[in-house]
């Protein structure tokens, strides 16, 4: 099955830590990264796309940040 994530966060560090760990644990990026202002916050935001193939079916108690 195919899975698929929307990571988030301020644009800091963070950000590129949580994208790269994702990375190393066999997540490939989908599409283009995304910006965005966050006026409540009054911070910039991004996201990225993330998908992965693992083996099994799908059910909505999948926990996305342990495969």
């Amino acid at each position: 099955m195919k899975l698929y994530r929307l990571l988030t966060e301020d644009d800091t560090s963070a950000f590129c830590h949580k994208v790269s760990l994702a990375l190393s644990k066999g997540w490939e990026l989908y599409g283009d990264p995304s910006y965005a202002f966050d006026a409540t916050k009054g911070v910039m935001r991004c996201a990225q796309a993330v998908t992965k193939v693992v083996p099994g079916d799908y059910h909505p108690d999948l926990k996305l940040g342990d495969q």
